[in-house]
């Protein structure tokens, strides 16, 4: 008996070379664009390529690089930010090793920017850190010991913490639980960490007016994505309810919210809200931002969710009445997780706008990354330095905005949305 022999299919068929000529070059109109595209990218990022080597002045960045971080924080504490990012840290690397995938994915870009950041660090730094971190140890006294230890230092602990937990957390998926319960108790710890305890020696308390730079922009956003979420998931909820004065309320706030920009929500919390408190009652300006994020992003979220309610055939609720399930238990177990799942895309890009809209708390006084960099710019030696400036936080943004539509992408993809 004689086999019939298999050949391997062209090798301008597959692989990288078939990846060209099917999407770049499969036709003569589509190797003219490709051309085009190639010679208008060479021209363009060669020119930035050179001016970012040899004309940019990115000593704007490394002399601030602290502000740009953390704004007015002070100095004597930055420790704990550091130790909010060891948590951090940790976990990541827990969450690599118990979930895999995505987390995974996200542990390995972690520490490819600590390393980047600690390759930086040396080649910027004009002395060795240890005889920095000797030098300020000197000068403070065994008290100051954590304040004196260098950039550098820090981010080895971090890179070695996410290293420990990601092997720690192998092959240990019975783990799940307990590290998501983890990152929602990390949450509290870092508010904790960051705002301290009145006059206690260890941890005194700093006024969120301290807090500032891209520590600020991620509590706003991580603040107000976690707290919009289940409201807008209820107010959706509320708009299809068949209780009329629910039905009016959520209809009523959700057209309200979302006939006005969110600049007017801010100037409303930091402007108008104070005239209407109690003289003794006041909420710190963080809060406010806070508050007026969460209410505008759970208007739109609301509107998102019930497309994706609405999209769920009538049968399938029939179905769920029939087996004897309540109107409650249909739509916790049958319903919202369908829409839910139906609705990534959407959730997800409304999620990377407020992230990215958090630069708008810059006109009500808060020194948000932006914030800091329009401080930085106005100091006489950095005048002019636009360029420099707004492209590191443009690169900032694109960083962090990316990842999250990485992750989308992903989940997308592990719950099969739009193949089945």
């Amino acid at each position: 008996m004689t086999t019939a022999e298999t050949l391997e299919p062209p090798r301008t068929s597959v692989g990288v070379i078939g990846w060209l000529k099917k999407n770049l070059f499969s036709t003569w109109y589509n190797t003219a664009l490709t051309l085009i595209a190639l010679w208008f990218l060479y021209t363009i990022l060669s020119q930035m390529i050179v001016w970012a080597f040899t004309s940019a002045r990115w000593e704007v960045i490394t002399a601030n690089l602290r502000l740009f971080m953390v704004g007015p924080f002070p100095p004597s504490q930055v420790w704990r930010v550091w130790l909010v990012l060891c948590i951090v840290s940790t976990l990541m690397g827990l969450s690599g090793g118990v979930f895999g995938g995505t987390m995974r994915t996200f542990a390995r870009w972690l520490a490819a920017s600590y390393a980047t950041l600690i390759v930086l660090d040396v080649i910027a730094e004009q002395t060795r850190p240890f005889d920095v971190f000797a030098q300020r140890l000197a000068q403070g006294g065994a008290s100051e010991f954590w304040n004196a230890l260098p950039g550098i230092v820090w981010l080895l602990i971090n890179l070695g913490l996410l290293a420990g937990g990601w092997l720690v957390g192998r092959e240990r998926a019975r783990w799940r639980v307990h590290v998501v319960i983890a990152w929602f108790v990390s949450f509290f710890v870092t508010v904790a960490l960051l705002q301290g305890f009145g006059k206690d020696t260890w941890l005194p308390e700093i006024g969120t007016n301290l807090w500032g730079g891209l520590l600020l922009t991620f509590m706003l956003a991580v603040v107000s994505i976690v707290v919009s979420f289940p409201l807008g998931v209820l107010l959706a909820l509320g708009r299809r309810s068949k209780l009329p004065a629910i039905k009016i309320f959520c209809i009523l706030y959700i057209e309200l919210i979302r006939g006005v920009p969110l600049v007017t929500i801010l100037y409303m919390t930091q402007i108008m809200l104070p005239l209407f408190l109690p003289g003794q009652l006041r909420i710190d300006n963080v809060t406010r931002a806070i508050a007026g994020m969460t209410l505008f992003t759970a208007a739109y979220l609301a509107e998102n969710v019930r497309g994706g309610l609405q999209a769920i055939p009538t049968g399938q609720i029939e179905a769920a009445h029939a087996l004897g399930l309540n109107d409650a238990l249909t739509t916790l177990f049958i319903v919202l997780p369908q829409a839910l799942r139906m609705v990534i895309p959407a959730i997800v890009g409304l999620f990377i706008s407020l992230f990215k809209d958090t630069t708008l708390a810059t006109i009500v006084a808060l020194l948000e990354l932006l914030g800091v960099a329009r401080s930085v710019l106005a100091q006489a030696e950095f005048m002019g330095l636009q360029t420099e400036v707004y492209l590191f936080i443009a690169a900032i943004f694109f960083v962090f905005s990316y990842a999250m539509s990485f992750a989308s992408y992903r989940v997308e993809e592990a719950l099969g949305v739009g193949k089945r």
